[in-house]
């Protein structure tokens, strides 16, 4: 019998047809920041299963994930022929790497009681402000 993968929290942008390539722009960024859409497609091609993604296609996910909200433009510079953006990761795509990398059994045994505290009293007060 196959051997179960740990559940992880399944967030929305890694799961269905972009999970992969959503997951993969997210880990290109690592310790370097920003980068370029080109300079993440560099990237992207060198990871096997993704060796023949397109340029436009990596485009249209950071696109997409900027207007998420797991990406934000650094900057815009000026380069012979046109501009170039410049994203980085939020603070949201830091969570969800983290959170698509760790069990929540793993969460719960290194959460102290202040943490947890803290930790749900965001999210009740997240809760109570998007019912008004």
């Amino acid at each position: 019998m196959p051997r179960c993968k740990p559940e992880t929290a399944r967030l929305s942008v890694f799961n269905g047809r972009e999970a992969r390539l959503n997951r993969a722009v997210i880990q290109a960024f690592g310790a370097e920041e920003p980068q370029t859409t080109r300079q993440l497609h560099q990237k992207i091609v060198q990871i096997k299963e993704l060796k023949h993604t397109s340029y436009s296609t990596v485009n249209k996910r950071v696109r997409s994930l900027e207007q998420s909200g797991y990406l934000r433009k650094a900057s815009v510079k000026q380069r012979p022929g046109g501009y170039t953006n410049y994203y980085e990761l939020r603070p949201k795509a830091y969570l969800a790497k983290f959170l698509d990398s760790n069990t929540i059994e793993y969460l719960f045994e290194k959460v102290s009681d202040e943490s947890a505290l803290a930790i749900l009293g965001v999210l009740i007060g997240t809760k109570d402000h998007f019912q008004e």
